[in-house]
């Protein structure tokens, strides 16, 4: 049998290299702009160079219908008419354009107005722009959603990268700040939010209007508008800003406004103090919507969130709570470091991305009570970023953006939690109060304007009185993270040499960074693993002596990233890897105990260990285990288990029926002894849920689902329905078809409508499958939102030949699909689409495939070129399997 070791890493990487540079779109010169959909940055930066003083007069109608009318003015000042200028708006229907009091017909592409330079003039300048457009149905621009369950209308703007311009005439480009003053005509019954709050409101018949005052200064995409029959939460009391919190009317039953007005009075204190810096807007209003592309987003004073992520039809789990809590902090932080002082350009936005999460996770830790909240991000953020980072596809934490069309290439684990644990790592090595004064000057020095990388990383550099040149091109300019591993000899029961050894991320890389961690030596006691000693250390370079550590006891485990300071791969020295795998339940720090585990995991997925090795592991020492978050790290470890040795089929066949039914049987055992311990209950049936598939549980979900067998504690509320009702159509158990139909029935919701295509996409019929990927790829008229969901749920690893039915279709279709339906679109469709197998021929398929695509967008090849590099890696764990 072939295996990984035929395809070398040099291999991997050129292919990478030259898939992922045949697709990229060079930054070029050119400024004048020549039709193309995306701005690029040269032509954004020589329109900055002449706009100025911007400031925008809108005026829109809104009536619930899938169109809306804007009347605008906007003013700017232009250093000189040499040349035309554009402003961006996109597929609108202009009724009239003026131009300093000319009225003409608009040149217009509709993508963007080209404005004569002869109708311009130096100094200031006027133009009225009245225009209608359809509501965007994707998530993007003005977002229109009809709830199914009552047909009332919601509104909400979403505008990063560059989609202002869905919905008015723009500069929509971070580095032109402007004002804005809004006024808007809305049904009576609907409320009407921005970044400021309303100076009054009038009636108009059936209608209300809307004034609200000119806005500070910013840019395009930090700006936004919401509207519709909202229900309101409002304090008053919790602080110096009045909050308020908006929800759908049929969903408001769900939230709980208490935990959000809490997480934020609390937040708002904790920046204030922390940044020295006054909160920048006047008021705090957080608005939960539908159909959202992502978690939450930043606008100014008025964040939106996903219903999905934060709409729940059960009591809050202590997860889901600090989860609430992260996202509020999250967006937080970027009020003042995204909002007030905003990049220039998109190269800038990592910056955004990892000092809000950074900033989010340390006012999780301090302000709220889950002051466990780096251990979450260790166990999940941090190993994304680690996994990500360890990609063949993997890039700077500092990447160009040549276009608009490029702003969300490199958003991802990198940009978010490399980033944050980056800057984690910077603050120990520069110190906690010099990182703070640091930060504290650049808000000052840079507010109400845009900056860049140097003139935050200047600001740090100042306040710490040293150079951070070369930390930089080490840490933000050069992708990979790098290994670290103890190397030491002991003589007579003490340690007679020891230093720590660093290797570069990869074969052929070879910088080497400077960070501060700890190490921590550690000895098997009577009763637990007893830490002996830590030591601080500054390594650098290959290799770091470390003289302080020389005469201790010769330990049983050592540690290299104590407390995890560093962002660094650790390499268990061979002692240490045997301690860590017979003592894992006798580690009392529950953080260690996380690392340890984290190293055996890793152990797996480089080929060193045995999967069903590591699940032995696991089934002597979970069920021990009392930690929530560390329990919730070790199942996803076994969720993607579960999905190798569905992946694997035919090989392993017995042993995957066996160890799936072990991990069911010991996730139901655990439900049981759980019961008083709501958080650990769920974790532990939802997991019993994930891995059922055997007749024996099945047939038990559908028992409890039909309320003829019950567990004690355990409530089925809606969403844990729908999460039975889907599994038993992944594996189509007898009758479930019709469970579905029932519940469909029973819930009406949004959420209920999508629970319902997941459920129904999911079940093992061809016909199924033909319907939907037609509707996906064909332009259907579906929702993206819905289509999304079926995308997901499409081929579940098991479903093999259903998946290989169509698999060469959608290969053939990959590179039309990538260049007719955009970003927004791939971001969901390659990683659900492009085929899985792990065998040789599905490498060698998507080698091919690799080869033949040089014109794939950056999105996609990436996509293509990890789904390869994880084929690889299922193969290789394949082989290993010793049962």
């Amino acid at each position: 049998m072939k295996s990984l070791t035929r395809i070398k890493q040099f291999g991997l990487i050129a292919l990478a290299t030259a898939a992922l540079g045949a697709c990229s779109t060079s930054n070029t010169e050119v400024t004048s702009r020549d039709n193309a959909p995306y701005l690029t940055q040269a032509q954004a930066m020589a329109r900055s160079a002449r706009v100025s003083n911007v400031s925008y007069d809108l005026n829109f109608q809104l009536d619930g219908s899938d169109s809306f009318a804007n009347q605008e003015t906007v003013y700017f000042t232009l250093s000189d008419t040499n040349s035309p200028l554009t402003i961006d708006l996109n597929r609108a229907n202009i009724q009239r354009l003026e131009i300093n009091g000319h009225v003409l017909y608009p040149n217009y592409n509709g993508i963007y107005l080209s404005l004569n330079p002869k109708l311009l003039q130096t100094g200031d300048n006027q133009i009225k722009v009245s225009f209608t457009r359809k509501h965007s149905t994707n998530g993007e621009g003005l977002h229109r959603f009809v709830d199914p369950v009552d047909g009332r209308v919601y509104l909400y703007s979403h505008f990063e990268p560059a989609a202002a311009q869905q919905m008015f005439a723009v500069f929509d480009q971070p580095d032109i700040k402007a004002t804005y003053k809004l006024t808007v005509r809305a049904p009576a019954d609907w409320q009407v939010i921005s970044a400021t709050r309303e100076d009054s409101i009038n009636n108009d018949g059936d209608f209300r209007v809307w004034h609200f005052p000119v806005s500070p200064k910013l840019s395009a995409y930090n700006f936004s508008l919401h509207a519709g029959p909202y229900h309101m939460w409002q304090d008053d009391k919790s602080g110096p800003y009045p909050m308020r919190l908006f929800a759908r009317q049929s969903v408001a039953a769900q939230v709980a406004p208490e935990e959000w007005f809490r997480y934020t009075a609390a937040g708002l204190k904790f920046f204030e103090n922390y940044f020295g810096v006054p909160y920048p807007f006047k008021k705090y209003d957080q608005v939960l919507v539908p159909d959202f592309l992502y978690g939450a987003m930043e606008n100014a004073g008025a964040i939106t969130f996903a219903e999905g992520h934060f709409l729940h039809k059960a009591k809050m789990t202590a997860e889901q709570k600090q989860s609430l809590a992260g996202v509020i902090l999250h967006e937080m932080a970027h009020q003042w470091f995204g909002d007030l002082v905003t990049m220039k350009w998109w190269n800038g936005l990592w910056l955004n991305e990892s000092f809000a999460s950074f900033m989010g996770t340390l006012a999780t830790a301090n302000a709220t009570e889950f002051d466990y909240a780096w251990r979450s991000f260790y166990a999940k953020g941090k190993q994304s970023a680690y996994e990500k980072d360890s990609r063949v596809t993997t890039h700077p934490i500092e990447v160009p953006v040549p276009t608009t069309g490029n702003a969300f290439d490199n958003i991802d684990a990198i940009t978010y939690s490399k980033g944050a644990s980056v800057l984690k790592q910077l603050r120990q090595l520069l110190g906690e109060e010099v990182f703070r004064k640091g930060v504290s000057d650049y808000l000052k020095t840079y507010a109400w304007h845009n900056a860049t990388l140097d003139d935050f990383i200047g600001s740090l550099a100042k306040a710490a009185h040293r150079d951070l040149h070369q930390w930089t091109q080490d840490w933000l300019y050069t992708a990979g993270v790098n290994t670290l591993e103890a190397s030491y000899q002991c003589s007579n029961g003490t340690i007679s040499s020891f230093s720590l050894v660093q290797t570069p991320a990869a074969t052929g890389q070879t910088v080497l960074r400077e960070q501060k961690v700890q190490v921590a030596l550690l000895r098997k006691g009577h009763h637990e693993l007893e830490l002996m000693k830590t030591v601080p250390v500054i390594y650098q370079g290959a290799n770091t002596q470390i003289p302080a550590l020389i005469g201790e006891r010769c330990p049983d485990l050592v540690y290299p990233n104590y407390d995890d300071w560093g962002f660094v791969k650790v390499k268990l020295d061979e002692r240490s890897f045997a301690t860590a795998q017979s003592q894992l339940a006798n580690v009392s720090d529950p953080l260690l105990r996380s690392m340890l585990w984290q190293s055996l995991w890793d152990s797996v997925k480089s080929g060193a260990l045995p999967l069903n090795d590591y699940l032995d592991t696991v089934f002597v020492n979970l069920p021990k285990e009392k930690d929530y978050t560390l329990i919730g790290q070790i199942l996803s470890t076994l969720y993607s288990s579960k999905n190798w040795l569905e992946q694997m089929a035919p090989l392993h066949v017995d042993y995957r029926d066996k160890a799936i039914r072990a991990l069911a049987q010991m996730s139901l055992r655990l439900t049981m002894e759980t019961e008083g311990n709501n958080d650990l209950q769920r974790r532990w049936f939802n997991a019993y849920i994930d891995f059922a598939r055997d007749s024996e549980s099945l047939a038990h979900l559908q028992e409890l689902l039909q309320g003829t067998s019950k567990l004690e504690g355990v409530t089925l509320d809606q969403d844990t329905r729908w999460r039975i009702v889907r599994q038993l159509n992944r594996y189509d158990y007898p009758g479930s078809k019709m469970l579905l139909q029932q519940e469909a029935q029973r819930d009406h919701s949004d959420t209920g409508i999508k629970a319902a295509i997941a459920a129904t996409v999911i079940r093992p019929e061809a016909d199924i499958k033909r319907e939907w990927l037609a509707r996906i790829q064909n332009e259907s008229g579906e929702a993206y939102p819905k289509l999304r969901i079926a995308m997901a749920n499409m081929y579940p690893a098991e479903q093999q030949l259903l998946n290989a039915a169509t698999a060469e279709e959608r290969l053939q279709t990959l590179s039309q699909m990538d260049k007719t339906k955009g970003p927004v679109f791939m971001r969901t469709y390659a990683p659900t689409m492009i085929p899985m197998a792990c065998n040789n021929g599905s490498v060698d398929r998507l080698q091919q495939v690799v080869s033949n695509n040089p014109q794939l967008s950056v999105i996609t090849m990436r996509t293509l070129m990890e789904l390869l590099q994880e084929e690889q890696r299922c193969v290789v764990i394949a082989e290993k399997i010793t049962r």
